[in-house]
């Protein structure tokens, strides 16, 4: 049996980060990932400024990647453009394709000293008598760990095991992706469409992308949130035919490179942290109702995680929760709130003609779509969120039940 500080099971954006964080602190430091450096993952592949900010703290380089300045929102026949704001956070992103990405931030834990274990399907041990997570179990291994680190996905068997699963009642979101070539490969915006339309021809809750990631590709996709009507007759391959045909010439699309990917976004958990264990990441629910995006969210719980512990490793757990109730959940749960309310096509058509209509109102709708409010700058945006949020509170019996 061998024995560390901090096991870590899922070597993504979020496991990799806390790894980073953790060995570079020089706490010792197992990273287990199934299957290994360079693994796709279904994604939008879009690194926000936010994102952005976070990689730097971690001292990477994105420059490989291809630069992005802003974004172009289009609803029915209404386009703009916002570039990145001058702020809080760089005024930067770029389109990562997963594969290289992930590489490059496990590669980052590698070199702080964490010691990575690739093929490995990795599962917490719980103690019978106490129930306290003890370590980790990989095949014929067994790692003792002061803490644990569950980084393995959504919906993933540790995050099942441990509690952290989908509240039933909560909006989800699921999501299709392919690559395809374009004559539009080196744009410096990414492109949302958020009048992209569902089964019975209503708008659905959700966008439509096109992220250009240089080299001659662009990454394209939909994704829908479960508010929708008819969610249950929603065929994600139909909706992406559809939002193919309707911005491939524009975008002087080809034929695509690959299958599409399709994968599912929950948005709220039951559990995050227990004796012994931490979620990171999409185990933890960390997606954004508004856009889908976690890569940002990803990077920074894992290094709240990291710091949690090396502050005071016995209530580890605790500390980690606290600064998400404190620093993420008013913004999620009023995210969460929305997504009822969009999800009533009426009332979307309002809200994209309210959003849409002056430059002013695309700043705001910039910061909510590309993750830029947070608890420590709220800004304008963050602000009227929070205000609409405690009033959208008082409906929530009748929002789930709708």
């Amino acid at each position: 049996m061998e024995r560390c500080d901090v096991a870590v099971i899922g070597a993504g954006p979020a496991g990799a980060s806390a790894a980073a964080w953790l060995a570079r602190a020089g706490a010792s430091v197992v990273l287990f990932e199934k299957a290994a450096r360079g693994r796709d993952k279904s994604c939008g592949d879009g690194l926000t400024p936010r994102a952005v900010a976070e990689l730097q703290r971690l001292g990477l380089d994105i420059s490989r990647f291809h630069r992005i300045d802003g974004l172009r929102v289009q609803a029915g026949r209404t386009i703009r453009e916002v570039r990145w704001p001058d702020g809080a956070f760089p005024p930067v992103g770029a389109v990562a394709p997963r594969a290289e990405f992930d590489a490059m931030v496990m590669q980052a834990a590698v070199d702080s000293g964490a010691d990575l274990r690739e093929h490995a399907s990795a599962e917490p041990v719980v103690d019978e008598v106490t129930g306290r997570v003890v370590g980790v179990r990989a095949g014929q291994t067994e790692v003792r760990a002061d803490l644990v680190v569950i980084a393995s996905g959504a919906g993933s068997a540790a995050a099942r095991l441990l509690g952290a699963t989908r509240v039933s009642t909560s909006p989800f979101g699921l999501a299709i992706r392919a690559y395809a070539p374009s004559g539009r490969a080196d744009d410096r915006y990414m492109e949302a469409c958020l009048t992209v339309e569902g089964p019975d021809g209503r708008i659905v809750p959700g966008y439509g992308w096109v992220f250009p990631a240089g080299d001659g590709i662009v990454n394209i996709g939909v994704g829908a949130l479960s508010t929708m009507r008819n969610f249950k007759d929603l065929n994600l391959n139909t909706m992406l035919d559809a939002y193919l045909a309707q911005v491939g010439e524009s975008w002087q699309l080809g034929e695509l490179t690959d299958r599409p990917k399709a994968w599912r976004l929950p948005m709220h958990v039951e559990r995050r942290s227990g004796p012994g264990w931490v979620a990171v990441g999409d185990a933890a629910g960390l997606v954004n109702p508004f856009n889908g995006e976690g890569i940002d969210y990803a990077l920074e719980s894992g290094r709240h995680a990291a710091e949690a512990f090396l502050e005071l490793p016995n209530i580890a757990p605790a500390t980690y929760q606290a600064v998400l109730a404190r620093d993420y959940d008013p913004f999620f749960a009023t995210a969460r709130r929305f997504a009822w309310v969009i999800g009533r096509p009426k009332l979307l058509r309002v809200l994209l003609g309210m959003a849409l209509s002056t430059g002013f109102t695309m700043e705001l709708v910039l910061d909510i779509m590309a993750n830029l409010v947070d608890e420590q700058h709220p800004g304008l945006a963050g602000r009227l969120l929070d205000v609409g949020g405690k009033g959208l509170a008082l409906a929530d019996p009748l929002l789930v039940r709708a």
